[in-house]
């Protein structure tokens, strides 16, 4: 197949290394891409917000997919204007892709689908929103409604931080229209997992449960990212739990989202929270997870273009997903300063030996080629993975491979999957 992956990040590299591992040869290409894809696919010179750039090309090339990484295209609508070129993409089209655009849409959904989730309400005043932190127990999640590139997320432990995150999105425009509506959340306790699940508009597949590293610092410390690490299969969501989760969260969502009229197909992605009452969800997200795809592919057994090709047509078989139980992690190395303001432009050494190491794949996120260099072009610069019989020997192989690797400023944490061995 001609297939186009959507995305320039870790998480599209990913996704092109496992339908260039498919037992069939695909034509690939990825727009942007990145210094990574490019040895797999040819890279195009299109943004991925650029929707009108990627659907000239489309239209001229006709791809026989199309897989879309990033939520902004999804939420600008790429798949609707896609499929009116008679094209196939996998991805939810607009009004499905809602559930990640907006928190208080998802809010909706879950409270009509009577699916378990934090107590929260939203506000467009910043005085109306400081008035009603008396009714929140600390800490208290204060969160922008739209897209944040996963930064609009801020645990505040006291009333003053509550204040100053209300004040910085309301007023002060920290994430521009995404924090014109803000939602005030009760703090779950328990601990995190992710489960992706395939869905072709009815029908639901389960992806292996993950775990991501949210946290920029060791220990869960510091300010919130984009994710610094993963790590599958996520413990905390046993077999009974997965099935908990499919019937008491995907079906009743995807139930209520047909009865407004929104077919969903793509990937769905639940957040949850496990705690002591069950599962409850955090988020929804409409794309594969970043850095969690480059935990679970690795782990899927046959082929993937199949797959999601059934998800864009509605003609998915659940039972045609196949899992190892090889467990896989993966280690993000950031850029210095990341989440906030970094440098661009520094080489990355050590590359070529850890292409040489075993069950080890460096999948790039902000990366750009310079001449014969490769450089640092993002906050999240590479994703370190491997996978082995066991989960202690996988995070040890990835801690090699980032030993491996040096730029200037290179930041990573270094207890990624710590939670699973705590539960051995």
């Amino acid at each position: 197949m001609k297939i186009l992956v959507i995305g320039g990040g870790g998480r599209e590299h990913a996704l092109v290394w496992r339908l260039a591992r498919d037992s069939v040869s695909h034509e690939l290409f990825c727009a942007p891409g990145n210094a990574g894809t490019e040895a797999l696919a040819t890279n195009l010179p299109i943004a991925a917000e650029n929707i009108d750039g990627l659907a000239q090309w489309a239209a001229g090339a006709r791809p026989d997919l199309t897989v879309v990484g990033p939520e902004a295209p999804l939420c600008a609508g790429l798949v609707d204007r896609f499929e009116k070129l008679g094209l196939r993409v996998f991805g939810p089209r607009q009004a499905a892709a809602r559930l990640e655009g907006s928190k208080q849409f998802a809010k909706d959904v879950m409270q009509a689908a009577g699916v378990p989730t934090a107590r929260a309400a939203s506000f467009t005043s910043a005085a109306a929103a400081l008035e009603a932190l008396a009714d929140f127990s600390l800490p208290v999640v204060v969160k922008a409604d739209g897209l944040a590139a996963g930064k609009g997320v801020i645990i505040c432990q006291t009333r003053e931080e509550a204040g100053e995150a209300i004040r910085g999105m309301l007023e002060d425009g920290q994430f521009g229209a995404a924090g014109s509506l803000v939602l005030l959340e009760e703090f779950l306790e328990g601990e995190e997992a992710s489960v992706l699940a395939l869905v072709d508009g009815g029908r639901i597949a389960l992806l292996p449960p993950a775990q991501d590293h949210k946290r920029a610092y060791d220990d869960d410390q510091g300010p919130n990212t984009g994710g610094m690490g993963a790590y599958s299969p996520a413990r905390v969501v046993t077999e009974d739990l997965a099935r908990e989760v499919r019937e008491r969260i995907f079906k009743p969502v995807l139930a209520e989202l047909a009865r407004r009229g929104i077919t969903y197909r793509g990937v769905l992605y639940a957040g949850l929270m496990i705690g002591p009452d069950g599962p409850k969800v955090l988020e929804f997200n409409c794309r594969f997870g970043d850095p969690e795809t480059q935990a679970v592919l690795p782990r899927l057994e046959g082929d993937l273009a199949p797959l999601l090709l059934a998800c864009a047509t509605g003609t998915l078989d659940p039972a045609a997903l196949k899992i190892s139980a090889t467990p896989c992690a993966t280690v993000v190395m950031a850029s210095e300063g990341y989440p906030g303001a970094y440098a661009k432009g520094r080489e990355i050494k050590g590359l070529d030996t850890v292409a040489a190491m075993p069950d080890v794949c460096v999948f790039h996120a902000g990366t750009a080629r310079k001449g014969e260099q490769i450089v640092t072009s993002g906050g999240r610069v590479l994703a370190v993975t491997a996978w082995a019989g066991d989960m202690r020997t996988a995070v040890d192989r990835a801690y090699q491979g980032v030993a491996a690797i040096q730029f200037e400023g290179a930041h990573f944490r270094r207890d990624i999957a710590r939670r699973a061995f705590e539960r051995l």
